[in-house]
């Protein structure tokens, strides 16, 4: 065969410039949302949310306790969810490359925001103060992600791939609450006892609070939304071209 390699080309006069050829696969556009997920939810995680704080609210003889969580509790379950359909889908080698991939996106955006705000500010700029507030980089904050992240993904991804070798297609339910269960726990634990100082927690009470309404909303949200993630993961399955239902005897 006569194959023209790129040094060759150069020198052709009817050479066209050359690209590699992207992937058609879902894995790249699952890392990059992953990837996204991440970065927002450790700069909105910043902001203590309390719900029904400091009222008076009433359920028949029942007062409504408060309600500790942060900003990120609305979007970091989607982090699980496509954590999930990483690990069904591509297995621990690529979820592990993902996570990988997630903790140095993480660390780049940390860096740049510090970055930010060293810089010197221009005359005109009168948003210093709520730049740092907003990124400002709180080291114990950022182990604090990194650190449950790390964990989190790892065992949810873990455990999902090791229910699945005993269990093969079947179950798809149990891999995905089980994995979920064991890995948001060890994740918001670890969050929330190195995070909750620098959110405003400062009683054990607030802090069980805190660990125990992050634990049960993120399971909770991955359980609620098990029919849309059945569907993308069947989607992805049949679309994906490298991958292969084992053959039943």
């Amino acid at each position: 065969m006569n194959h023209v390699t790129a040094q060759n080309s150069e020198d052709r006069p009817d050479a066209v410039a050359q690209f590699a050829h992207v992937s058609r696969g879902y894995y790249p556009t699952i890392v990059a949302l992953f990837a996204a997920t991440l970065i927002i939810s450790n700069v909105t995680a910043s902001k203590g949310v309390a719900f029904f704080g400091g009222s008076d609210l009433f359920i028949g003889p029942f007062q409504v306790l408060p309600i500790n969580t942060d900003g990120a509790f609305f979007l970091f379950p989607l982090a699980y969810i496509l954590g999930d359909v990483l690990s069904e889908v591509y297995g621990f080698k690529a979820t592990r490359r993902a996570i990988y991939l997630g903790f140095g996106s993480i660390i780049l955006a940390a860096v740049c925001f510090w970055i930010a705000i060293e810089l010197p500010a221009a005359s005109f700029y009168e948003n210093q103060e709520s730049l740092e507030t907003v990124v400002g980089v709180v080291p114990r904050l950022v182990i604090a992600g990194l650190a449950g992240y790390f964990v989190g993904q790892m065992l949810n991804s873990l455990v999902l791939v090791a229910i699945k070798e005993r269990t093969k297609e079947k179950h798809l339910w149990a891999r995905l609450i089980g994995s979920t269960i064991v890995g948001e726990f060890f994740d918001t634990l670890i969050f929330c006892s190195i995070a909750a100082g620098v959110i405003g927690i400062s009683t054990w009470e607030d802090f069980i609070n805190y660990v125990i309404v992050g634990f049960i909303w993120k399971t909770l949200v991955e359980i609620l939304v098990m029919p849309i993630t059945y569907r993308v993961i069947a989607y992805i399955k049949k679309r994906e071209p490298s991958y292969q239902e084992p053959v039943s005897a």
